[in-house]
């Protein structure tokens, strides 16, 4: 009897030291995190914050001709640009958004002109597939000056811009940039005349008496021109290389459009875009050329109006109900 009284009174005890440690444990682990809060957040920061340097190609090629990465200035130069564009997060996400509407546009264009794909990228460069306006005065996505728009057959005044169409400005582009490969035959050559101008990269070849474009000692836009188009062609073609995972219904679906023809002129567009079932608003998205809200048409020219198509203007509710798991850009994302 005395040995269990012993017992009990032993137990009760060891759980009061057992529950007085875990207070002063508790106690003391409030104290410091009340007193040094910036000790947890440092921990946590480490423990789970990571940047890593996109891994690089050791072979690399734009249009067919080799980039020369086994040479230490242009590996770099091409490493600087991929991590300019990689680490912008938010444009990079918007470039790849763009691209699944506007490369399926572009890639037949060029094609037909027999002009290599990765010049869809100079594009992406240029005007990050929008319709914008350099402090020049290059406009859409092209980013065509004036005079080259208008020497190339696009009609450029005040209420009819077709450096803001896509198809035109694709096509104005394509005869640049065939005269140019006629000129120097060689493609990284022609696009970074495409930035420089003809006549500029023809004094500088001369000059320095080479025709490769790694070699060139350029003016500091032109010089981290072509770079740039690779960097851009590097991370969409190699997305995961940089962190980059979409699924299909992240992307902005292609436009589906019929057309109808105009060969008068319209007093108000935004009365004739309700004619037509639409908002003003998405007429001009899908004919951004447009650039009055009226269409005087002195002389009666005849121009291609895009009307989007029901399915389009239901899209975003239509895959709100579609189960799309599939990551186009790299594996399948739960």
């Amino acid at each position: 009897m005395f040995m269990k009284i012993i017992f009990k009174r032993l137990s009760v005890l060891i759980v009061l030291a057992i529950s007085l440690v875990a207070i002063i444990k508790l106690f003391s682990f409030s104290t410091e995190t009340d007193q040094n809060p910036d000790n947890t957040y440092e921990m946590e920061f480490y423990k789970n914050y990571r940047l890593y340097n996109p891994p690089l190609p050791t072979e690399f090629d734009f249009a067919g001709e080799n980039v020369p990465l086994n040479n230490f200035t242009v590996n770099e130069r091409f490493e600087f640009e991929v991590l300019k564009i990689a680490y912008w997060h938010s444009n990079m996400f918007v470039l790849f958004k763009r691209a699944n509407r506007f490369f399926p546009i572009i890639e037949p264009i060029l094609k037909e002109n027999n002009i290599p794909d990765d010049f869809k990228y100079l594009a992406v460069i240029e005007s990050g597939l929008d319709n914008v306006v350099s402090p020049a005065g290059a406009a859409g996505y092209w980013q065509l000056m004036r005079a080259t728009a208008q020497e190339k057959g696009l009609e450029v005044n005040d209420e009819i811009d077709e450096r803001y169409n896509i198809e035109k400005s694709t096509q104005a582009a394509c005869d640049y940039l065939n005269e140019a490969y006629k000129k120097f035959n060689n493609w990284t050559i022609v696009a970074a005349s495409y930035n420089m101008g003809m006549g500029g990269i023809n004094r500088v070849t001369t000059a320095q008496m080479s025709d490769d474009y790694y070699d060139l000692v350029l003016n500091s836009e032109t010089q981290r021109y072509v770079y740039r188009i690779l960097a851009a062609k590097y991370i969409f073609e190699n997305p995961k290389a940089a962190g980059f995972y979409l699924r299909e219904k992240d992307l902005y679906p292609p436009y589906v459009y019929s057309t109808i023809e105009i060969d008068s002129s319209i007093n108000n567009l935004s009365v004739f875009a309700q004619t037509l079932g639409i908002s003003y608003r998405v007429f001009k998205d899908l004919n951004p050329w447009l650039r009055k809200s009226y269409l005087r048409n002195y002389n009666k020219n005849t121009y291609q109006i895009k009307i989007p198509d029901p399915i389009m203007m239901n899209y975003y509710q239509m895959k709100a109900d579609k189960n799309n798991k599939i990551g186009i850009f790299g594996d399948t994302i739960k």
